[in-house]
């Protein structure tokens, strides 16, 4: 069955329904300030700054300096492309379900709930597809409007509990559904739940990870939410931030409804998606974040954008024996997807620095806004490296939870309320014994931090 094929997605077909062949849609999928510069997008659907961290450093020796580039999603009053500023963009959904054995009983009854929760969400304009995954993977809903919430619901209801846990194929199947309605006007985005490893099909961590990258090279970024105790919370955190979506542990089962929700709501509100920031390093100049680079260009995938949200990018510098003058030593490109246009935008971005002998001014204080940023960096790699420490045994749950005050005092300084509390909840979890929880709370705060994306 060629499950790529065009389909009418004004017609509501469910697995289990009767279709003309009498058959039900089952398949396999394949295996394998003065120193800022202001730049305001096209349509207003992105305002960005690029911020120096001191608009002067030394010459002609060693000097490091940052630069803060701020990207915020905005939106007037005004329409564009069919998308409403200010109200919700159309979706392009797909619902990848584990019914494995473990989330028999209650976990499933949640996500069936929570599944409704999104029907009833949903506008005829949106499309949804639903793909379940077990030992088999199937197609519960192909693709198609929701114009019939009723019978959606009724197929979502018989789903029941099957075996093991095959997650490549699942998601695999899903990406089959949702590439067949990529429009420019159009928020595509997968949400995947799962409650354990891969027990099926291609269970290797790299080829997971690298899966989800394929998935957001083709335009479809994916949020993955991790239930209960045994699911491994590296792999999907790795899976997450790959492929350019959220990710989010659910401790209870009766978290799940509305966690499905608040993640809808933001998805409605995207205003931009495949986002990539290419920067090219000019002569004299090395970058040491986000990635070590002496020469050449980096290319960095972001993260889709919802109204209102904003990201912070850290780039730092070195410069090694830099000559006088005032230089452009970095040349920077963002491209995007404009939903409110429907437009692909591209905009060329200059990170400028002067060279100076003058030691009052090389040695002023770092703009605020730049430290700040860059304290939420050291935040997010204090965090990645005490859930290491646990998982390894390099650090003692005492040296955790001393740790983690730490982290969460600055988080807190530097107005990360919601990452604070979530620190909170994890020194709860490792106070009563609970390592596994800790980890897996502290790991969603890691992904969050390390895009550099906030709600404002």
């Amino acid at each position: 069955m060629d499950l790529t094929q065009k389909i009418d997605i004004n017609r509501t077909v469910m697995a289990g329904a009767p279709t003309a062949g009498g058959q039900r849609t089952v398949a396999m999928a394949p295996m394998n300030d003065m120193n800022r510069t202001s730049v305001m997008a096209p349509m207003k659907a992105l305002e960005i700054e690029v911020i120096a961290g001191r608009t002067a450093t030394m010459a002609n020796g060693p000097a490091r300096e940052q630069f803060l580039l701020e990207l915020r999603a905005g939106g007037g009053g005004e329409t564009f492309g069919g998308v409403v500023s200010g109200g919700r963009t159309p979706m392009n959904l797909c619902l990848v379900i584990d019914r494995s054995g473990s989330m028999e009983g209650q976990p499933l009854e949640y996500v069936k709930q929570a599944c409704s929760h999104v029907v009833d969400m949903l506008a005829p304009t949106d499309v949804l597809s639903i793909v379940t995954f077990e030992e088999m993977v199937e197609v519960l809903m192909p693709p198609q409007q929701v114009t019939n919430k009723d019978m959606v619901k009724a197929g979502i209801a018989r789903l029941q509990a099957g075996n093991t846990t095959n997650l490549y194929d699942g998601i695999s199947l899903a990406m089959q559904q949702v590439v067949q309605f990529i429009e420019t006007n159009r928020a595509t985005r997968m949400i995947v739940l799962t409650d354990g490893d891969p027990t099926a099909g291609i269970k290797d961590y790299t080829a997971l990870v690298n899966h989800a990258g394929e998935l957001k090279a083709r335009g479809v970024s994916v949020t993955f939410l991790g239930f209960g105790p045994d699911y491994n919370e590296e792999l999907l955190a790795g899976m997450a931030k790959r492929a350019g979506g959220n990710y989010y542990f659910i401790p209870q089962p009766q978290m799940i409804p509305e966690i499905f929700r608040s993640e809808l709501e933001k998805l409605m509100t995207t205003v931009t998606r495949n986002m990539s920031l290419e920067l090219k390093l000019a002569r004299w100049v090395q970058m040491r974040a986000p990635q070590m680079q002496t020469e050449g260009t980096v290319k960095i995938s972001l993260a889709d954008m919802e109204r209102g949200s904003v990201i912070q990018q850290v780039i730092d510098l070195e410069f090694s024996n830099h000559p006088l003058g005032h230089y452009r030593v970095l040349g920077g490109k963002l491209t995007y997807e404009d939903l409110m246009s429907g437009q692909t935008t591209t905009l060329d971005l200059d990170f400028e620095m002067e060279f100076t002998s003058d030691s009052a001014r090389y040695s002023v204080p770092v703009n605020p806004r730049v430290a700040q940023a860059s304290q939420i960096i050291a935040s997010s790699k204090a965090i990645e490296k005490t859930v290491m420490g646990l998982k390894t045994g390099a650090i003692t749950q005492m040296g955790a939870i001393q740790e983690l005050q730490k982290t969460q005092a600055l988080l807190l300084s530097d107005g990360k309320i919601v990452e604070a509390q979530e620190v909170t909840m994890a020194l709860r979890a490792l106070q009563s014994g609970d390592n596994s929880s800790a980890e897996k709370t502290l790991m969603g705060t890691f992904v969050n931090l390390d895009t550099g994306k906030s709600s404002k």
